[in-house]
């Protein structure tokens, strides 16, 4: 399958999924309770939330749904939740978990939001060597795009790397940029009937990873 207009249109509508984590670690930072961006966040995902239950159980509401984002929809988001609803639950997960690490949430959400975009871009533009639903040559995208974005991009928004003196660890930036590749390249299964999603999954677990391995390897 190649790459479509409309599967372009939707990745750069995902970037404005980035004022999320921007949301999360600034706001606090801004003197702001941490209590709006959660408050906006939980908003959102109820109201996404909503939409879906509607859309699911009323044609018309369906008919609608698809009139204003058909195009937008992949094959499977048209009888299953959207992936931008979880990509809000994630943002607001990570926000939870990672509340005493904002810079963490920022990290994982940053580079999953960029990171997914460029490897369905890739691959479906180029991709060739298929690994399952994916491809080699989109998951090389989203290695090589997250480790640029930790030495070269997220290092100009200011206090996120202060933890590490404003320079992210190499291993830390290897280990999470192969995180969020190998996360979204294997989907997660409970069983053969079940999958996680990996907008859900891949932020929250590779927070984890980092937490750990900055425990462990840095620390």
């Amino acid at each position: 399958m190649g790459l479509r207009k409309e599967e372009i249109t939707r990745k750069i509508l995902h970037l404005f999924a980035l004022l999320m984590p921007i949301a999360i670690f600034y706001t606090p930072r801004m003197n702001v309770s941490f209590l709006l961006p959660l408050g906006v966040l939980a908003f959102l995902l109820f109201g996404s939330i909503i939409v879906e239950w509607l859309r699911f159980r009323y044609p018309l509401v369906q008919k609608v749904f698809f009139t204003c984002f058909g195009k937008l929809l992949r094959k499977e988001e048209k009888s299953k939740t959207t992936g931008s609803t979880f990509v809000i639950a994630a943002s607001l997960l990570c926000a939870i978990l990672f509340r005493n690490n904002l810079h963490i949430a920022f990290i994982v959400l940053f580079l999953f939001i960029l990171g997914d975009a460029i490897a369905a871009i890739v691959g479906l533009s180029i991709g060739r060597v298929k690994i399952g639903k994916k491809s080699l040559e989109g998951s090389i995208a989203c290695f090589l795009l997250c480790m640029a974005l930790l030495y070269w991009v997220i290092p100009l928004f200011p206090g996120v790397f202060e933890p590490w003196g404003n320079r992210f660890p190499l291993i830390l930036a290897l280990i999470t940029s192969l995180s969020i590749t190998l996360l979204e390249l294997f989907p997660l299964k409970i069983n053969k009937k079940h999958i996680i999603n990996d907008n859900l999954a891949v932020p929250v677990i590779t927070g984890y990873v980092i937490l750990f391995m900055d425990k462990v390897f840095i620390s």
